[in-house]
């Protein structure tokens, strides 16, 4: 059994990369591990010729990783956009295992990202004993990818500061990186790119410069249009779940996961399915990916301390922890929502009884 509690994408699906590897016979760019038709098959699953079944691991448009892919096969870079929980990341990560076969060189942007953080560092031991020299130089994820011709990934750009983030520019436009202290610069090998996340929801956001902007397409990752897509995202990545934690629970029952995603996306959009009742939204995002959380958090419950079968008194506890952020405005809005919508639901009285006594 491993003890590894998640694996790099590249690592969870070796098998499917491996089948697709093999049956590719599309034009592959420089350092690309598959032709960019099979990444995208890799993204959005199908069967091969060979009857082998790549799952899919974005429900969604075609088109938007098609886009993606092409940029990543010019000299652009790729930022992914969009609100919290649209799968930016879970793209980003699976990009580059597709195109690299290597997702690791990866910068998680905060507040307290330095241009160190980006460029490069020093082991200021070394630095002391010898001076600036290549021994003393710490290569950054950016500097390896460069060097490698790899996909580097960037999480959450904007929430970099603004002159930290300009820091790219010289990186994007000319493909080379300046190390003034050793008169020398590593200059990007073919297969080099950059993939970066970003939204405009969170508090401490910074605005890209112009500048920066214009060295990135943008592709905007939507919420899932349908219902049922959202469903089948949630389902999916529960499975996932399961099979890693080896839970000793039963597979939640699809009309479970079917009141989580009703009551989020009715939330979201401020109005009921049936288009007949109009509501107030809370203030958080009520994306898929807590949507997912909620789901995982009552099958925990199930299986430690129920019957190991998810129930609404499970669930109950993550609803309201996702809905309401702001312990005034958002429970006024979660309370009118319940007495309004769930208590006039004949199937939900388990649902209305459970979230009722948790408030």
């Amino acid at each position: 059994m491993s003890e590894i509690l998640r694996y790099h994408a590249e690592q969870l699906f070796a098998e499917e990369l491996e089948e697709l590897r093999k049956q590719d016979t599309g034009k592959k760019p420089h350092n690309w591990l598959l032709s960019p038709q099979s990444v995208v098959t890799y993204l959005v699953g199908g069967t091969l010729k060979n009857g082998f079944e790549v799952s899919a691991k974005y429900i969604g448009s075609r088109r938007l990783m098609e886009i993606a892919v092409a940029t990543l096969a010019t000299d652009r870079a790729l930022l992914l956009y969009g609100l919290p929980g649209t799968a930016k990341s879970w793209v980003s990560e699976h990009l580059a295992a597709a195109i690299s076969g290597d997702s690791t060189l990866i910068i998680q942007g905060t507040a307290g990202t330095s241009e160190e953080s980006i460029r490069y560092g020093w082991n200021y031991a070394r630095l002391l004993a010898e001076g600036p020299s290549p021994n003393a130089l710490v290569e950054t994820p950016v500097m390896r990818a460069m060097k490698d011709g790899k996909i580097a990934r960037i999480e959450e750009l904007t929430r970099i500061g603004a002159d930290v983030q300009d820091t790219l520019i010289t990186i994007l436009s000319e493909k080379t990186m300046p190390i003034p202290e050793l008169n020398t610069e590593v200059q990007a090998s073919k297969g080099f790119n950059v993939i970066a996340t970003a939204n405009n929801r969170d508090k401490g956001v910074n605005e890209l410069s112009s500048a920066l902007k214009r060295r990135f397409n943008t592709v905007i990752l939507p919420v899932p249009e349908s219902m049922e897509e959202e469903i089948d995202i949630v389902r999916r990545r529960v499975e996932g779940f399961e099979k890693v934690m080896e839970l000793p629970a039963e597979k939640p029952a699809l009309e479970e996961i079917r009141r989580i995603v009703t009551i989020f996306r009715e939330l979201r959009n401020g109005v009921t399915l049936d288009g007949k009742t109009k509501i107030k939204s809370p203030g958080g995002t009520l994306s898929t990916a807590e949507a997912i959380s909620v789901v995982n958090n009552g099958l925990t419950l199930a299986a430690y301390f129920g019957d190991g079968q998810l129930k609404a008194a499970d669930l109950a506890a993550g609803i309201i922890g996702a809905v309401v952020k702001d312990p005034v405005q958002d429970k006024l809005v979660w309370q009118e929502y319940l007495e309004t919508v769930v208590k006039t639901r004949d199937d939900w009285k388990d649902v209305y009884r459970a979230c009722r006594d948790l408030a």
